[in-house]
């Protein structure tokens, strides 16, 4: 996508920039044009891209599109480490820090939602409960769990998100307070709305649809299939980094469980997936954000 000069035009040159959208929307090019035209940082908000093993798979910024621009949060974490929306909502605030403009972009929703609504400080989940968590979820799916939770949080989480689902039972089965009590209290936001550029990308969905194969395509030309079987040694499919759309399924193929052409079909379809999902997100949730076609 290339950015519109008039949408990057309008922006203040002082106030930072969100960017939401869905996968393969060109925020990415969006976010580096606007750096490139009036200064400041280009910061991640997606909740994979932090991890260090992805790169093609997670379609982070290449080395020289990092190395052309101040980037954060990019591949800093390890395969292995816990990350979490509070995690990198208080290295958003060391960035903030530091005094340059941050030009936020990605696709995670939940983080978005903490860093202008502000998130709840919930005691850490003892790892007995998340291994019972993680147990029950391969063993029954998520259905017991999501019947399990408060009908005030289970009327406010994503029920078709098993992480979501699963971290809500957990904080219930931990602390004996639902996940909607504790973010009745929520301390204040460290970037309220009223303070931002607010922008999310709303593509038509053939459009999107048509770039979501492209990409990938892509993607797999460019060497996806190497880099998932670097990972193949100690993968582990309830690690959070294991979420990245495409890996399950060309593990998969390397594991001789379906074939190459199965493997890609599936990676595509549960992109798409992810990406209703996105938008659903966004139109609930971002009625108040300037909105923006991508291909306009």
């Amino acid at each position: 996508m290339k950015a519109s000069p008039s949408v990057i035009e309008t922006l203040s040159t002082e106030r930072p920039v969100l960017i939401a959208g869905p996968t393969a929307s060109g925020k990415s090019a969006l976010a580096a044009a606007i750096v490139e035209r009036s200064g400041g940082v280009v910061v991640n908000a997606d909740a994979l891209q932090v991890y260090g093993c992805w790169r093609l798979l997670t379609a982070r910024p290449s080395l020289a599109e990092e190395a052309a621009l101040p980037h954060r949060l990019y591949g800093h974490i390890g395969r292995e480490a816990p990350y979490s929306v509070g995690h990198w909502l208080r290295e958003v605030g060391q960035v903030i820090a530091e005094g340059a403009r941050p030009v936020i972009v990605g696709g995670t929703g939940l983080y978005f939602s903490a860093l202008t609504e502000g998130l709840a400080e919930i005691p850490p989940i003892p790892p007995a409960t998340r291994d019972l968590a993680d147990a029950r979820r391969i063993h029954e799916g998520i259905a017991g769990m999501l019947e399990e939770l408060d009908a005030p949080t289970r009327a406010r989480i994503d029920q078709r998100n098993p992480a979501r689902v699963q971290r809500a039972w957990e904080v219930l089965h931990a602390t004996g307070r639902g996940l909607a009590d504790w973010q009745a209290d929520t301390a204040p936001p460290l970037m309220p709305l009223g303070d931002v550029e607010p922008i999310v990308l709303r593509p038509d969905v053939n459009w999107l649809n048509a770039r979501i194969d492209q990409r990938f395509d892509a993607m797999m030309a460019g060497g996806a299939l190497d880099e998932v079987r670097a990972e193949l040694p100690t993968w582990d499919p309830l690690r959070p980094s294991a979420r990245a759309i495409g890996a399950p399924d060309l593990v998969a193929y390397l594991r001789a469980e379906m074939t190459l052409d199965e493997a890609v079909a599936a990676a595509k379809l549960a992109s798409r997936q992810y990406a209703k999902r996105q938008r659903t997100w966004f139109r609930n949730r971002m009625k108040s954000w300037i909105p923006l076609d991508p291909a306009a």
